[in-house]
C-alpha cells in the first residue's frame, strides 16, 4: 500500500470502530452495495475516508441528538460572538461575555453546524478538570 492510499483509507477494523458498529455490520454493508471497499497489497479490506465521513453523516442526521434538559456544568456564560478565525480543519471562535473573553477551539465543521457568526449570542459552557492559578513576579 503506497503513502497516498494510506492517507485516503483506514483498515475497516478502524473504520467499524469509528462507526460504532462491528466489522461483519461492514462486510454486509460492502455486500449490499452501501459501502465500498478496497484491498491493500496485504489483501485487508480498505473503506475510504470519503466513504467513512459520509456514513457518519448520514448516521448523525439520521438519528438527532436528544434535547439537553439538565447537566452538571455550572459555568455557564451567555455572550456574543465578537471573532472567528477560522482554517480548514480548525477555528477559534471568542465570545464577550460582559467583563469576560471566553476563547473556544473547535472544528470548523462545529462552526458551521452551530451557525456561528460575529454578533450572534452563545452560550459558553467551561468545565475544567483543574485551574493553576499563578502569582506574576
Amino acid at each position: 500500500m503506497g503513502r497516498r492510499q494510506s492517507n485516503t483509507s483506514i483498515r475497516i477494523g478502524q473504520a467499524a470502530e469509528l462507526l460504532g458498529v462491528s466489522v461483519e455490520t461492514l462486510r454486509r454493508w460492502e455486500a449490499n452495495g452501501r459501502l465500498q471497499t478496497t484491498r491493500s497489497s496485504g489483501r485487508q479490506r480498505l473503506v475510504s475516508i470519503a466513504d467513512l465521513s459520509r456514513m457518519l453523516g448520514e448516521r448523525r442526521r439520521a438519528s438527532p441528538d436528544r434535547p439537553i434538559v439538565a447537566q452538571s456544568a455550572r459555568n455557564r456564560f451567555s455572550g456574543i460572538v465578537s471573532r472567528i478565525e477560522r482554517g480548514d480543519v480548525a477555528a477559534v471562535v471568542e465570545v464577550v461575555a460582559g467583563p469576560h473573553r471566553l476563547v473556544s477551539l473547535m472544528t470548523a465543521e462545529a462552526v458551521d453546524e452551530l451557525g456561528l457568526v460575529v454578533g450572534a449570542e452563545a452560550v459558553c459552557v467551561v468545565k475544567a478538570t483543574s485551574v493553576i492559578v499563578e502569582i506574576p513576579g
